[in-house]
């Protein structure tokens, strides 16, 4: 089974397909510069696609399937960086697969607009990369990064679910961490990050109040802080964040979003007819005076106009960016050539500590040897612990000796904040 999976990536990798499809009693399906193509039937039955999600889980992600009914992670076939979703269907299980580079492409091998290697030289403040699913923002951060690696010594920390690029450290030290394998959540995770002396602290997507506002204080304490966010237009963008938070903390969210805000991008792929691929087409808006004016004030409908006017100051409309640059540029790289099979630049095999995990289960070694009064399962409260009194768990785990703490992973945003900011004045 995983031998047939194996060919079939290495087919779509020397074929060029960014995305591969396996449902059961359904063709393959794959994607290439946008556009769905077929594969002749029959393809996988049902019995096959559950046999191949066993082979490709551990325990602790089988037992997030059954959980949650779909499960995001990154694997490394034939030397090839792939992302895979498994979610349930109508159809049993199906598989989403993402092909990624086995090296991190430079931005200029991106095709992307040079000014964003700008971004490496920041010390401090907030970068949002921006689009929809599949537009490439976790590949231009990884550029980016790539980018602060080789140019500088800095201590660079990622929050990603799933780590999608393994990044070697080269000038910078570089630490990864994956959501649900090294920390319980993201707001978990931007709690330690504070602690772990870092410079440049990277967020995979910023998806609910609570990480968006850890984020602005991570910003606000001196950091350079990378994001994504799912938005079309820099309007969209900046009305998500502004409008998470209750009406009487919005001018505050205001304020701090005009105060870290240094580049906004917005990405998006169109097809190029003359070269017959598809290329990033940016929107870029920079953390100008005027910008953190119009934050401040709300008067986001007037950020289009500014970047009209802002072009010596290094932004770019969507509509400007096509006819100044990309109308204009001469070489183009087809994305093509970073998908062929290539051995990735980190070799070693993930290392999963012992006092973390069972090294046979693939899970939290938190047994009921240890903790002789609870069942087996992790420490951290499932979605029904939680409707239950905090008083009735305590009570479990009273008197235990080795009792050191219960893992909340959804604690106070109140808290939170104010955690981080006793933690940004220790910094």
């Amino acid at each position: 089974m995983l031998k047939r999976f194996n060919e079939l990536i290495v087919h779509c990798a020397k074929n060029g397909y960014s995305d591969l499809h396996i449902t059961g009693g359904q063709p393959v399906v794959y994607r290439k510069d946008g556009q769905l193509y077929y594969d002749q039937p029959p393809g996988w039955n049902y019995q096959e696609c559950d046999q191949l999600a066993k082979n490709l889980l551990n325990a602790k992600q089988t037992e997030k399937l059954r959980e949650r009914y779909s499960v995001d992670f990154a694997a490394s076939i034939s030397h090839i960086r792939i992302r895979i979703n498994i979610f349930n269907t109508i159809g049993g299980l199906s598989l989403a697969i993402r092909l990624l580079p086995g090296k991190i492409p430079t931005l200029d091998k991106l095709n992307i607009h040079p000014s964003l290697q700008s971004i490496s030289e920041l010390k401090e403040g907030l970068v949002l990369v921006c689009g929809t699913t599949g537009c490439g923002k976790s590949t231009t951060i990884a550029a980016i990064l790539d980018e602060i690696n080789r140019k500088r010594a800095v201590h660079i920390v990622t929050l990603e679910d799933p780590i999608e690029y393994r990044i070697k450290s080269n000038k910078s030290f570089i630490e990864q961490r994956e959501i649900g394998t090294h920390v319980p959540s993201v707001e978990q995770g931007l709690i330690d990050v504070m602690r772990a002396d870092p410079d440049v602290i990277v967020v995979g997507e910023l998806r609910d109040p609570q990480t968006m506002s850890l984020t602005l204080n991570a910003a606000e304490s001196g950091h350079l802080v990378i994001a994504t966010l799912h938005a079309t237009n820099m309007e969209d963008a900046m009305y998500r964040i502004i409008n998470s938070v209750p009406p009487e903390a919005e001018e505050y969210i205001r304020y701090q979003l005009a105060s870290t805000i240094s580049w906004v991008v917005v990405q998006q792929f169109i097809n190029m007819e003359k070269i017959s691929f598809r290329v990033p087409l940016l929107s870029i808006l920079r953390g100008t005076q005027q910008i953190k004016g119009i934050i401040r004030e709300k008067k986001l409908h007037q950020l289009d106009n500014a970047m009209h006017t802002s072009k010596n100051e290094g932004m770019f409309t969507a509509e400007r960016y096509q006819q100044e640059f990309l109308n204009t540029r001469k070489q183009f790289y087809n994305p093509t050539v970073f998908f062929k099979p290539s051995e990735e630049e980190i070799q070693d095999t993930p290392f999963h500590s012992s006092i973390i995990f069972d090294q046979d289960l693939g899970s939290k070694n938190i047994t009921s040897t240890r903790f002789p009064n609870l069942p087996k399962k992790s420490m951290a409260r499932s979605a029904v612990d939680r409707r239950k009194p905090r008083e009735e768990i305590d009570s479990v785990v009273a008197g235990n000796e080795d009792y050191q703490y219960i893992i909340d992973e959804s604690p106070d945003l109140e808290e939170i904040i104010a955690e981080t900011e006793k933690l940004n004045i220790n910094v």
